[in-house]
């Protein structure tokens, strides 16, 4: 494909990187010719208005995996992690991506937990270079936990379709939350709640790929914090242990239940390993509470 110059920018300012002519029918940023997309996202991202922003947050809904995935997030995060987008930009990419996530899900369902997944490197963004008020971040805590305790489409890795990954990339925006020392301990709070709405989330299905560690990280990097007693990480591992809800009562007679017991078993297995291994004494301290959720099990 015949290379062009690309141009960004309000004023449509040259970015001297050549590109390919279009990338996708729905995907208007046209992809670098040379695919160098470290060199490509700090000429596009310095030169980028909102109008760009959108377009390429637009691509992060993608139909085709190379698209959405290998080239759209990989820009992305590029992008951010080399610095190339200021605090303006940010936050208006951060309300374009929270609108997103308020949202009903595209048809094809990747929108959403692709917005999530790039929320989560404006969160990164965040704590390495604080550029969010008090008031913003608190808000983005409020966006990534009503994102995630609202996850109905468990659909991870498709064949033809690749990743969507909902419950994954909410716990990633989480995690990046629940590492910033500016987070409150109501905000914490939040992050716990909903954690622990998809650790055995209604229905049956049963999470393969990957889910229950990604759900833990977040939880693991809270642990470190000094304003969460013993205590109250006991209240909350034992609102996981089995209820007297019907799913509990024969887990082994439905699919509801099995999945509430391999769902379960998967999260404690993840986070008893990786308290049991850190040097942290904050964290090994969820391991005895993660045993005891594991023995709870039918």
């Amino acid at each position: 494909m015949k290379a062009i110059w690309s141009t960004v920018g309000a004023a449509a300012m040259l970015v001297a990187v050549p590109v390919a002519a279009k990338t996708s029918d729905s995907c208007t940023v046209a992809r670098p010719a040379d695919g160098d997309l470290k060199a490509f996202a700090a000429a596009y991202f310095s030169a980028a208005d909102d109008a760009a922003l959108d377009a390429l947050i637009e691509c992060l809904g993608d139909p085709d995996p190379a698209v959405r995935d290998d080239f759209a997030f990989a820009l992305w995060t590029q992008g951010l992690r080399g610095k190339h987008l200021k605090p303006d930009g940010l936050r208006h990419a951060a309300e374009r991506l929270t609108a997103i996530l308020a949202a009903p899900d595209d048809k094809a369902g990747f929108h959403r937990p692709f917005a999530a997944l790039a929320l989560s490197e404006v969160a990164r963004a965040d704590r390495v270079e604080p550029f969010l008020t008090d008031a913003e971040l608190h808000a983005l805590a409020e966006t990534g936990t009503t994102y995630l305790r609202g996850v109905t489409d468990y659909r991870g890795f498709v064949a033809g379709e690749g990743w969507r990954h909902g419950v994954a990339h909410g716990a990633d925006l989480l995690m990046q939350l629940s590492l910033n020392p500016r987070l409150t301990r109501a905000d914490a709070d939040l992050l716990l709640g909903a954690i622990a709405a998809q650790v055995a989330p209604a229905g049956s299905h049963a999470y393969v790929h990957g889910e229950a560690r990604r759900l833990a990280r977040p939880l693991l990097f809270l642990a470190k914090r000094p304003d969460i007693d013993d205590a109250a990480w006991a209240a909350w591992f034992q609102a996981l242990h089995p209820s007297e809800t019907a799913r509990w009562k024969a887990p082994y007679a439905s699919a509801e239940g099995l999945a509430a017991v391999h769902n379960s078993s998967a999260f404690g297995d993840a986070v008893y390993v990786a308290a049991t291994e850190s040097q942290d004494p904050q964290v090994r301290r969820l391991a005895p509470l993660a045993a005891g959720l594991l023995k709870a099990l039918p």
